[in-house]
């Protein structure tokens, strides 16, 4: 199987019933990003990264499907990365039928640097077509060496020890409280 010949995975909305928009190949879509972290040192983000939440969105469900963990791990903030379980990711991808991705709604900007992606990522059962609905909050952040910014994903399923007045875990220099602690 050659997935840069096929649609993208999160082309794919089995609740779509608009017929007019050829969806894009995964070659024309996610794997230039997939490609840029997995070609580069796997231990930074370096290369192509989303210009939008909702790319970054896209890119990660796509890792999902294509159980990329190392890339769902690397698009989460950098202070969320060392608490995840990356074998717990990559069981989870693959023993999940993924059926296809449906953005609701792209909430491009929540003050300075924040956004939300509202989604629906559809799943097979052995008797149905099941929906996982979220709304994901995603922050932008500028990297000290190169001054380059770039969205990561806040997981909010991640148990961190933080408190609201501690500086926040994206490095805005701001409380938590007033940054992404209102999302998480």
């Amino acid at each position: 199987m050659q997935p840069s010949l096929q649609t993208c995975p999160c082309q794919i909305n089995p609740a779509s019933t608009s017929v007019g928009s050829t969806p894009l190949s995964y070659q024309d879509c996610c794997q230039p990003y997939h490609d840029a972290f997995y070609n580069d040192k796997i231990d930074q983000v370096d290369g192509m990264s989303a210009e939008t939440a909702e790319r970054l969105m896209r890119s990660r469900y796509s890792a999902f499907v294509l159980v990329k963990p190392d890339y769902i791990v690397k698009t989460t903030v950098p202070a969320q990365q060392a608490l995840l379980d990356v074998q717990s990711i990559e069981s989870w991808a693959k023993e999940t039928d993924w059926a296809g991705l449906e953005i609701v709604k792209h909430t491009p900007k929540l003050g300075k640097r924040h956004a939300q992606v509202e989604f629906k990522a559809y799943f097979k059962t052995p008797n149905e077509l099941q929906t996982h609905h979220e709304l994901s909050a995603f922050v932008k952040v500028k990297s000290k060496a190169d001054n380059d910014a770039r969205w990561y994903f806040l997981d909010p399923t991640v148990a961190m020890t933080i408190t609201q007045k501690q500086p926040c875990i994206c490095g805005s220099g701001e409380k938590f409280k007033r940054c992404c602690g209102g999302y998480i």
